[in-house]
């Protein structure tokens, strides 16, 4: 049966089954002819074997075509082999091909891309024959898929096997909820089952994707993990059902067509096992389901007299029969698939609001603070297509604090009409009703839909509103969380950090323009010994040569730039042009009493590391921040209010996609960085940490591989976001000859001992330009083949003779040209002349805004309306962006107020909206001092 065969598809193991596409039935059947006739006769019909077998793959997995590829290109004159030219791929070469380079020894630069080990059938040495005519392996056949990991948009359709099946295809539904195409969720489906990353995904297989940004890709990511998770439950459900004898065909149906948790809860929550039972399940057990069915079947034979059992509790008279009748008929109802999509369909074409009111007991006993804050909502109603984000969020943590009570309006005109649809058209009876038959009917539909089907629909429109506005919540915490990371650091400047404080005195930390502690000490400023610490300070100052103060934006912080800018408008630390800047110091404190905080730096007291920290974030924001939990950064809006998984799961993402797309020096950066890079986990950070004190610095990326716990998976991930100091490298390198050379000697004497391997090692390691660029090793032989073709030099990238030279190449022969004769894709080529003309050192961060220096300071009390300042965006929510402009509060930019006008054209943006860090000309348009409230207009965007 059907059911068994689906109990032994779950025993089998997962290699299984994710392989079993790649072999169509048709494959294997010309296969084993092919391997009748003797080896000599059968070359040509080998060939034609080969091609149909690479036509019939329905699993292409992108990432590993790529990779695999790499196998193929030792040979140049089959890289450009098309998977489709039917006259043109030698399959027999090929595979002797990828047999030789096996026996060869693997050092080079390419042969290192070797495969997966999660298939030893391929990494077994073969004979040519056993190639050729035996049944391929799937990773084989994925060798010859796709050349150079071009894609094949449709390949194999968008059929996907998942693991649970459902009566939805995962594929579709995926692409309905994220409104992305159908063919990119197949894709982002196996890259996914691949365990790709998303930073990798969104720089390295832009043509699988479609070009789409990290957020969406995010957003794909998590919706499919939904969809999983009511696969999940849905089969577990069914096993459960299975086991105590429960699970009817019919109800094995509805539970198979839920497609979320709200639906699922819905028809399995009668079977649930302690509930009382429905009272449809008890007028069941009464045995009166023959008789509602005979109703709507067979109504001229029924008679519910006979039902009537007097001893007996729900069939003592013919009223409780007919209330058990109805009972059963509101349940088919309510239960009906056909019914339920009328109804939402209804639903869609009306005018459904939801309401706020406040709480009859809140008024009475709540604190008048509480209830204050949420006066907007005391009378709200809005319609549910309209209503935003944040209302949605604010609503429910005003019913959670039992502040406000929330109902869903459906309008009387949605009930008439479903009924009247009910009882004349889908429930419509076979044969002719009599007059009480019909009412029956009548109450039955407005009792389903009162009882059972309204409750749900208000259940559904809630959790939709309410999961909807957590997703935006959490996403636009993530895109504050990204600006802030990306803010774009200040290098070169040694700098004072000040930790503002009252009664303990403000923390001083100087640092060096390499992140070194120079100085740390406590000065009291606002204790009355303000004048002689001044002193202290100015001393300090001109001792360091530091001339930009940071001040943290904590308690007493408008004390503190207020005591600043005062000694500077006066001129006071002269020679020295000092100026100042605010920095959030959100999550400052926790890290300093981390145990990161102690191991960096174990001698200095918790305090006065906050004092480090806010001056590092500074002189690179994205090193020093991401030490610190992201949801401490408090960026975001009702960030406490939303699923933590969820937030912590995209936060934890952001940071990954900001650390790897900056990129990291492998041999000066710190563990804590390391760790967040693509594919990689605290232990190999670790690992790779160890191995840099042991071994010395990396030479190439090749080394990595060397390292303990980085894989063929883990390496492809990481590779192209880690950079290389070519010149520091040269040096080392050099240094290292001469050692080898000095102990030439020694060595024939016999007398160099266990340091000959070790050196011997770097002798043979060379530096490879490419690595200090975002080129991926797999890409490596395309780039070299691009060098050669534009006449360039690998010594010479990010000089200004190499632009020169890719533009006359690019002007010539155009983008899509130059990418057909590489035989690679449009983005692979982008990405490698981005890699070859970026100056050495390139940072994406410094297209970001940098912190705002000044030298004077506005109080609340002289702000008028009318008034035109500068200020640097905080935090941005779905109303409106907050702007601090240096008078102690942040004054609020309605959303209105943001138009595409307004805005930088040179500064590409996700959205219409401003992201923390971005310095803007305000004015203001109304200042409110009893609720310290300032509202502003947006003039333009600095």
């Amino acid at each position: 049966t059907s059911e068994s065969e689906e109990e032994e598809e779950e025993w089998e193991p997962k290699s299984k089954i994710a392989r079993a596409p790649c072999l169509p039935k048709k494959t294997e059947a010309k296969a084993k002819k092919a391997a009748a006739p003797q080896l000599t006769v059968a070359r040509k019909t080998v060939k034609k074997v080969a091609i149909k077998e690479e036509m019939d793959v329905s699993l292409p997995i992108a990432p590993v075509e790529g990779n695999k590829m790499q196998l193929l290109k030792p040979k140049e004159e089959n890289a450009g082999t098309k998977p489709k030219s039917l006259n043109r791929t030698p399959e027999v070469p090929k595979k002797m091909e990828i047999n030789s380079f096996q026996g060869k020894n693997q050092n080079s630069l390419v042969s290192d891309e070797k495969p997966s080990t999660s298939v030893p059938v391929v990494k077994q040495e073969k004979c040519e024959e056993e190639f050729a005519f035996d049944e391929p392996p799937s990773k084989k056949i994925k060798l010859n898929a796709c050349p150079e990991g071009k894609p094949v948009k449709n390949r194999g359709g968008n059929k996907i096997k998942e693991e649970f099946e459902m009566n939805w295809d995962i594929v579709q539904t995926l692409s309905e909820i994220t409104n992305v195409e159908p063919w990119v969720c197949a894709n982002l489906i196996r890259l996914f089952q691949e365990e790709n990353t998303i930073p990798f995904i969104a720089r390295y297989r832009k043509e699988l994707i479609n070009n789409l940004e990290a957020d969406t890709l995010r957003e794909v990511q998590h919706t499919l993990e939904e969809l999983r998770t009511v696969a999940k439950k849905t089969h577990t459900m069914i096993q459960k059902l299975k086991k105590e004898g429960k699970l009817s065909s019919c109800l094995l149906k509805g539970l198979l067509n839920c497609r979320t948790l709200e639906e699922l809860d819905h028809v399995s929550a009668p079977y649930k096992t302690g509930s009382k039972g429905t009272k449809a399940q008890r007028a069941k057990q009464l045995g009166l389901e023959p008789a509602a069915l005979s109703l709507l079947h067979n109504p001229v034979e029924l008679n519910l007299f006979s039902y009537i059992r007097p001893n007996t509790k729900g069939l003592a008279n013919i009223q409780e029969v007919e209330a058990g009748v109805q009972h059963i008929l509101a349940d088919i109802f309510a239960k009906d698939e056909g019914t339920l999509d009328f109804i939402r369909k209804l639903c869609q074409k009306r005018y459904i609001s939801i309401q706020s009111t406040l709480a009859k007991v809140s008024s009475k006993n709540g604190k008048e603070k509480d209830i204050n804050k949420f006066q907007l909502y005391h009378e709200f109603s809005c319609n549910i297509r309209n209503i935003q984000h944040h209302q949605i969020l604010a609503i429910n943590r005003g019913e959670n604090l039992k502040i406000l009570t929330v109902k869903v309006n459906i309008p009387d005109g949605v009930k008439n009409e479903f009924c009247w649809w009910c009882v004349n058209e889908r429930w419509r009876p076979k044969q002719f009703l009599k007059p009480e038959f019909m009412r029956l009917l009548r109450n039955s539909v407005e009792d389903s839909y009162k009882r059972l089907i309204y409750p749900l629909l208000c259940r559904e429109f809630r959790s939709k509103l309410t999961s909807d506005a957590e997703k935006e919540s959490v996403m636009m915490f993530g895109r504050n969380l990204r600006q802030l990371l990306l803010t774009s650091p200040v290098r070169g400047r040694t700098l004072m950090g000040v930790d503002p404080s009252y009664k303990h005195g403000c923390k001083l930390a100087i640092i060096s323009p390499t992140s070194q502690i120079l100085h740390t000490d406590i000065v009291h400023l606002h204790s009355g010994q303000g004048f002689r610490e001044a002193e202290k300070i100015k001393r300090l100052l001109l001792q360091y040569n530091c001339s930009t103060v940071v001040i943290g934006n904590g308690k007493a912080c408008r004390e503190t730039e207020a005591y600043f800018a005062d000694l500077i408008m006066k001129k006071y630390f002269a020679p020295l042009d000092v100026v100042y800047c605010i920095v959030s110091e959100a999550g400052a404190s926790i890290y300093s009493v981390s145990p990161e905080a102690s191991k960096e730096m174990p001698d200095l007291d918790p305090d006065l590391r906050s004092a480090v920290s806010i001056a590092r974030r500074v002189q690179d924001p994205l090193a020093e921040l991401v030490k610190i939990e992201p949801k401490h950064i408090g960026v975001g809006m009702y960030q406490h209010d939303v699923s933590q998984t969820l937030l912590k799961a995209t936060l934890d993402s952001v940071v990954e996609e900001c650390v790897s797309f900056v990129g990291v020096d492998i041999n000066i950066c710190s563990e804590i960085l390391l760790r967040h890079i693509a594919g990689l986990n605290t232990n190999r950070a670790k690992n790779i940490i160890e191995w840099r004190e042991k071994n010395g610095p990396f030479i190439n990326r090749e080394q990595l591989k060397e390292v303990k716990g980085l894989g063929p998976k883990t390496f492809q991930q990481c590779a192209g976001f880690i950079r290389f100091n070519q010149e520091y490298i040269k040096t080392f390198c050099s240094n290292k000859k001469n050692e080898l050379g000095s102990r030439a000697l020694l060595t024939k004497a016999g007398a160099l001992g266990k340091k000959k391997s070790k050196l011997t090692s770097y002798a043979s390691q060379q530096p490879n330009p490419l690595d200090q660029t975002c080129i991926h090793p797999e890409s490596y032989n395309i780039a070299m083949r691009f060098l050669s073709l534009i006449g360039g030099n690998a010594n010479d990238i990010g000089k200004s003779d190499m632009q020169q030279k890719v533009n006359v190449v690019i002007q010539k022969e155009g983008l899509e040209g130059t990418a057909k004769r590489l035989n690679t894709t449009v983005h692979t080529l982008q990405l490698i002349i981005d890699g070859l003309t970026q100056p050495e050192g390139y940072d994406i961060r410094t297209d970001f805004d940098k912190p705002d220096f000044k030298r004077s300071i506005v109080c609340f009390e002289d702000l008028s309306v009318g008034a035109v300042l500068t200020g640097k965006v905080e935090n941005a929510t779905p109303f409106g962006v907050f702007v601090d402009i240096g008078v102690g509060k942040s004054g609020l930019i309605p959303v209105q107020n943001i138009t595409e006008a307004k805005l930088s054209k040179v500064k590409k943006r996700r959205s219409l909206s401003l992201g923390p860090g971005e310095r803007v000309e305000v004015k203001v348009l109304n200042v409110d001092i009893p609720r310290l409230r300032i509202t502003l207009d947006l003039i333009r965007v600095l």
